[in-house]
């Protein structure tokens, strides 16, 4: 269905994607569209927590906030992709990131966006990822990390 998506290669030409489309992109943890999308269109997320059926597809947004100043864009995406990575482990195999063009229907249990997608736009590749996660450590931040959740060993 959504395999023949092109793959954005570098985080430069994810830059160049949000520029073209900017604010109603997202990115999303999933197995892709042909998955979430389904003949059917459900469109819909689970909580983690409680199984219970979201109304939408649990995305973060790739818009830039204005508190975000002049500040690199490029900077701002690699820490939206970075701030989620953990998914892929989290979520299992065949898990990648893509962008897609949506509209915001409610909000999650972790206040995420719950998102209609309109359109798939792009696989995002590991290279991108890679390039991501470079980009944030060279701010050389203690105070920062990706928001993965984990157990605490009892």
């Amino acid at each position: 269905m959504h395999d023949d998506m092109p793959t954005v290669p570098t985080l430069a030409a994810l830059e160049r994607v949000f520029e073209a489309e900017e604010s109603d992109l997202y990115v999303r943890w999933s197995t892709g569209p042909a998955a979430d999308l389904g003949d059917r269109g459900a469109q819909s997320s689970r909580d983690g927590l409680t199984g219970v059926p979201l109304p939408g597809l649990s995305a973060n947004p790739l818009r830039v906030e204005p508190w975000w100043g002049d500040r690199p864009v490029r900077l701002w995406l690699a820490r939206r992709l970075h701030d989620y990575g953990h998914l892929r482990e989290l979520r299992g195999p065949g898990v990648r990131p893509w962008v897609l063009r949506g509209r915001e229907r409610a909000r999650g249990p972790d206040n995420e966006p719950l998102v209609v997608c309109d359109r798939p736009v792009a696989w995002i590749s590991d290279d991108v990822l890679r390039e991501a996660e470079e980009l944030v450590d060279a701010q050389d931040s203690p105070e920062w990390g990706p928001l993965a959740r984990h157990r605490s060993p009892e």
